[in-house]
């Protein structure tokens, strides 16, 4: 019986894998469960599954948490530091699907247990991508991606030789206003922009899909993760979410993955690894399908893109100030301080002012380092909009 961890377990991630697990209970058995704010979802996945600790990180919803599992024996905990104490716990497999660079602290306290590491929070990478990947190293971890272009690049070079890799190219839908007039973005309302066409997901990743901020954390993970060159790291709008990434090969073949937008199908590969089961998603159709559609993506609608290719240039720390920046414009989005096109105009503003401070001069070593990047950068915009008014 494999011993699992699910961090992140309340957000559509942890869902899909609870999900997973559910389907075959005799095979698991449940170390920890960690949420947001959601006791009442974390508490009934931790009473279905015979969680061994459930934490949640508002501390306001604690005392929810310990009403719903009294008298179950299941431990309750609350806060950031419990999460992280949660990842420590020994599992043969911990899900990684925190949102944002909270992520990052459990991520890397579960490595040292020497564990695999299923990473679906694309921020450890983008913020910290060497100092993840040498604490692996140095503990005998294994991390694996979850991310659906990521898994898919991943799958692509069972048997390859990276150094044959020409070119890699990350699919993107477009989000919810790939068909807009651009001029009509400026005026996007939070609810629009929280609608995707193709994928159900949480708020923030919608959005971050629409501005395709998502797709830039993904342009910067890839470099990470698979060590290529950004020159040779594309994005290409595929409205079908069909190809969730192609790798092509110095000899011209191009290979792609190809299934349905179901986020399972990445998170089983990673938790039957180096397996491959059945998993309950569709079948598709190619003839039903009929064809499939691509495009250019233009970087005036999505300027994160440009944004991306320059953090991989600078290197150092300039990942974590692209992050926290990002997350820090998301908010002020979703609170309604800024418009839908200003998010990349905060996020460039804070990448030129830092980088004198944050570049490639001083990249982080530690992640206390990288920690303090994200609170000095998120602490420049927020007096950068208030400043603003």
């Amino acid at each position: 019986m494999r011993r699992v961890s699910i961090l992140g377990a309340t957000g559509s991630i942890g869902q899909s894998t609870i999900d997973l697990i559910r389907r075959d209970p005799d095979a698991y058995d449940v170390v920890a469960l960690t949420g947001g704010r959601n006791a009442h979802q974390l508490a009934q996945d931790a009473k279905d599954l015979r969680a061994e600790v459930a934490v949640v990180g508002d501390v306001a919803s604690y005392a929810e948490l310990q009403d719903l599992l009294a008298g179950t024996g299941i431990e309750t905990a609350c806060g950031a530091v419990a999460i992280t104490d949660a990842a420590r716990r020994p599992a043969d497999w911990i899900m990684s699907a925190i949102v944002g660079a909270a992520g990052l602290p459990p991520g890397m306290a579960a490595l040292e247990q020497g564990t695999t590491l299923a990473l679906a929070n694309k921020e450890s990478l983008v913020t910290a991508g060497p100092l993840l990947l040498a604490k692996a190293r140095d503990f005998g971890a294994t991390i694996l991606p979850v991310d659906s272009e990521h898994s898919a690049v991943f799958q692509g070079l069972v048997g390859e030789d990276i150094t044959a890799v020409e070119r890699i190219v990350i699919t993107a839908s477009g989000g919810a206003f790939r068909d807009w007039p651009l001029e009509n973005l400026k005026t996007a309302t939070l609810a629009q922009a929280s609608s995707h066409p193709n994928w159900d997901m949480g708020q923030r990743i919608t959005i971050d899909s629409a501005s395709m901020f998502n797709k830039a954390l993904e342009l910067i993970e890839t470099k990470e993760f698979f060590g290529i060159a950004p020159e040779k790291i594309e994005a290409i709008v595929h409205p079908e979410s069909l190809i969730h990434a192609l790798v092509g090969f110095h000899d011209g073949a191009l290979m792609a993955h190809v299934g349905p937008p179901d986020m399972r199908h990445a998170i089983g590969y990673a938790l039957h690894w180096p397996d491959r089961r059945h998993l309950p998603v569709a079948r598709l159709d190619l003839a039903e399908i009929g064809a499939l559609t691509f495009r250019a993506p233009d970087e005036n609608r999505w300027p994160a893109l440009r944004l991306a290719r320059e953090v991989m240039k600078a290197g150092g720390g300039m990942g974590a100030v692209f992050n926290a920046a990002k997350e820090a414009a998301l908010d002020a989005f979703i609170a309604g301080r800024i418009g839908f096109m200003d998010m990349s105009g905060v996020v460039e503003d804070a990448l030129s002012i830092l980088s004198a401070h944050e570049g490639p001069q001083n990249a982080p070593n530690s992640l206390d380092a990288v920690m303090d990047i994200d609170r000095n950068t998120r602490a420049y915009v927020a007096e950068a909009l208030k400043n603003r008014g």
